[in-house]
């Protein structure tokens, strides 16, 4: 019962990925590759997994905060992929 939520968590990242290669048949704006599919999808499964193996080993009134921090990362890391805001890994 307890790895359940890992295929739970692998599904909603599947969902979450549908959302862009929907848009690609539909216009040209979004315009991903194969590698963009990995990395996003290894973001959300690792940031989402982190999350639920920090939630079993820390106590409860800790949760939201950990789950602040991980947010955190996780929209730092996509931002910086994206477009580099900080330093010029995403162009």
């Amino acid at each position: 019962m307890r790895k359940n939520v890992f295929v739970w968590i692998a599904l909603a990242t599947v969902v979450i990925l549908l959302v862009p290669l929907v848009a690609m048949q539909f216009t040209d704006a979004v315009n991903w590759s194969i590698s963009d599919f990995v990395v996003m999808g290894s973001l959300l499964f690792g940031a989402g997994s982190i999350g639920v193996l920090v939630a079993r080993k820390v106590h409860r009134k800790y949760w939201l905060a950990i789950g602040v921090v991980i947010a955190a990362v996780f929209l730092y890391v996509w931002s910086e992929l994206a477009v580099g805001i900080f330093t010029k890994l995403g162009s």
